[in-house]
């Protein structure tokens, strides 16, 4: 966490650890299974599922949710995980209320939603419980795949390519596997260290080497890897970060929103997590309704998200939003940064009102300051680079169909390709898709 040591504002052990213990349990308790049976009955078992349309993996969910309610979840988790090898670790951060759960025939009679997402947890970890893995290894093919990322993409498009039988090398730039599961999320929403654990599950399919600390354009050439293998995917996440724009943002207790939320993810001890008495969190994405809704179970006393758009407009959920203001956060609508103001340190941020004129965001003039010695950049993240040669789109590597890129034999996908949409999810669908077209094209 860049500078925040250096701030007097920003401490550690705000709260004792018994308390920091219940305040980072798990956001949504497993089912017992009598509950679990209890919620399969509600579902309808649409044919035509709107939920399967809406699920970017496109699992059965009346499938699995009847495999349940007769009594057979690690069928369910089959089901499940046959869409989606990170089934566990979506069921916990998927935005179901926006996904599947919305459509979902209850919801839109009702108002209340067949609870899926808790439901494919259960599928899931009842059979991950048993430490078996419901798939096998094709005979080996002969060819072989480099991976660079180890993250959601990266992790599904390795397992569905060693699925087939061929030999995968899974390259990730971090001492530890899991990408954005693992170093980004909150640490309410996946507990008991989840994210580690799917990935020792997940690799039980056999025919992947994990290789750390191997950063592609430090440690790996994509030309190398395109020599020494058959096929490359790139799911190499968003290193960068957006800047501010706004005056004073190097100051120290400045800092991004993903760095906090990766130290606090790998502390091992919360109580020496440093925070802010007052915090304020600029953006209005899940990365920033996590960072702001940690650092006030963290202790912060006054945690403040600013947003230059509407409500309407914020990426995070009307969920993700309610959650927030239930632990307390105040959430600003219409507001950009214009500087940050202390004498070294940050002391507060000056923002100005935002009004939208036909489409285009503009300020008003009209300014007004916060109190914060502790400021997370939460909007948005960057490629650090488009690796040389790929062609690029906004930004991101251009792709096409399941992945392909500008390169024959490299494909790419997850949050470094464009036009994904950031989530786990989508990432895992796309990894998914990529090695499917990978396997069709190396077999011929």
């Amino acid at each position: 966490m860049p500078n925040s040591q250096m701030t007097p504002g920003i401490v550690p052990g705000r709260v004792a650890a018994d308390q920091l213990a219940d305040n980072f349990d798990d956001l949504h308790p497993a089912y017992a299974p009598h509950e679990a049976a209890v919620a399969a009955d509600r579902c309808y078992f649409c044919h035509d599922a709107p939920c399967i349309t809406a699920c970017p993996t496109d699992i059965d969910i009346p499938l699995f949710i009847r495999q349940i309610q007769t009594g057979t979840p690690e069928a369910a988790a089959k089901t499940i995980l046959s869409q989606n090898i990170l089934g566990g670790m979506c069921a916990r951060v998927c935005p179901t209320e926006t996904l599947c759960e919305q459509v979902c025939v209850r919801e839109v009679a009702e108002g209340k939603p067949v609870e899926i997402g808790r439901l494919q947890r259960h599928a899931t970890d009842t059979l991950m419980a048993k430490n078996s893995h419901p798939f096998s290894r094709a005979p080996d093919t002969g060819k072989s795949v480099a991976v660079v990322g180890a993250g959601p993409a990266g992790l599904a498009c390795a397992h569905r390519l060693a699925m087939h039988g061929h030999s995968v090398t899974l390259y990730d730039g971090r001492a530890k596997a899991g990408g954005l599961n693992e170093f980004g999320i909150a640490a309410y929403k996946t507990t008991d260290d989840f994210a580690a654990r799917e990935v020792d599950w997940l690799m039980q399919i056999g025919g992947i080497t994990l290789e750390l600390g191997a950063r592609l354009g430090e440690d790996l050439s994509l030309e190398e890897l395109k020599n020494i293998n058959d096929a490359v995917f790139l799911g190499i996440g968003l290193g960068g970060v957006n800047s501010l724009r706004a005056a004073g943002e190097e100051r120290d207790g400045v800092s991004d929103a993903v760095s906090f939320i990766a130290d606090l993810r790998q502390a091992t001890d919360l109580a020496e997590l440093p925070v802010g008495r007052n915090v304020v969190v600029i953006g209005g994405g899940m990365t920033a309704v996590d960072a702001a809704v940690q650092s006030k179970l963290l202790g912060a006393e006054n945690v403040t998200i600013a947003y230059r758009r509407g409500r309407d407009a914020m990426s995070a959920s009307r969920y993700e939003q309610d959650l927030a203001a239930s632990h307390g956060v105040n959430i600003l609508f219409n507001v950009q940064p214009k500087e940050v103001h202390g004498n070294g340190a940050a002391a507060e941020v000056e923002f100005e009102y935002t009004t939208t004129d036909n489409g285009k965001l503009k300020g008003t003039g009209e300014t007004f300051r916060i109190k914060a010695d502790q400021v997370f950049k939460a909007i948005g993240q960057t490629l650090d680079g488009v690796p040389d040669g790929l062609d690029q789109d906004g930004g991101k590597i251009a792709v096409t169909g399941a992945g392909q890129t500008s390169i024959q034999g490299v494909w790419a996908g997850g949050d470094c390709a464009f036009g994904g949409d950031d989530l786990t999810v989508t990432a895992v669908a796309e990894g998914r898709d990529a090695a499917e077209d990978i396997h069709s094209t190396l077999m011929g």
